[in-house]
């Protein structure tokens, strides 16, 4: 547990040596989900309307779902059109640092504080988009951020896409 709390701590803190810590161990598939779903959870309760236990499960699927395309979408850009001479996509590699990405997404808990919510959700949809870029960045060995931040740009907006849907979906009305 110590050892999950740490790298928790240090994907928190875009530390680049935990991404390529996570990257190389393939026993940290599942830490990297779990720490999607407290992301999930977190979201879930300091979500800024009042928080119910279906909402709160929506948003786990649809953070659990929205990951997995998240690291196709890189793994489609990053190994593609942008990729830089060293770069080797391997999918389960991105799962893991792109699961740790979502650590900040934890802090989203503190929107329980009424006058918090709007800012902590701010700060940390911030905060997760730059862990994203350093997680993209390990584990597609890119020697230039910039191309992190455009693979993210690109493929966040197609993975938002997909988590509207998701959320349309779960909450239509059902006649």
């Amino acid at each position: 547990m110590a050892g999950f709390v740490r790298r928790v701590g240090g994907a928190a803190a875009l530390d680049a040596a935990t991404y390529e810590e996570v990257e190389a161990d393939s026993s940290a598939t599942l830490q990297a989900m779990a720490v999607v779903l407290l992301a999930g959870v977190a979201a879930g309760i300091g979500a800024p309307e009042p928080g119910s236990l279906t909402g709160t499960l929506t948003r786990v699927v649809i953070a659990l779902v929205s990951w997995g395309v998240w690291a196709a979408i890189i793994a489609q850009l990053g190994g593609g059109p942008l990729a830089e001479p060293q770069t080797s996509v391997n999918w389960p590699q991105l799962l893991r640092t792109l699961g740790f990405a979502a650590a900040p997404g934890i802090v989203q808990v503190l929107g329980v504080v009424g006058p918090l919510s709007a800012p902590v959700r701010i700060v940390s949809w911030i905060w997760m988009a730059a862990a994203m870029i350093v997680a993209v960045r390990q584990a597609l060995d890119y020697t230039q951020t910039w191309r992190a931040v455009l693979v993210c740009v690109v493929g966040g907006a197609v993975a938002l896409a997909v988590s509207v849907a998701l959320g349309m979906a779960f909450t239509m009305p059902v006649s």
